[in-house]
């Protein structure tokens, strides 16, 4: 995660807490799992076809 320890998480976990509330937090939580995992898929969906283009052209060659 970079350069932040361990009183840099706990403070921004507790602003998120004091921002959003405990109820909020794992509706969010579950929003953000979500999208990164949607990242993934259609980083992954790009590459793969990147990497078929590039071989349909090397194969007409």
């Amino acid at each position: 995660m970079g350069n932040l320890g361990p009183m840099e998480i706990l403070l921004i976990g507790l602003a998120l807490l004091i921002f959003f509330g405990p109820s909020r937090l794992p509706e969010l939580g579950k929003s953000l799992g979500k999208g990164i995992q949607e990242f993934k898929k259609a980083s992954r969906e790009l590459t793969d076809s990147v990497k078929e283009d590039l071989t349909d052209e090397k194969d007409k060659k």
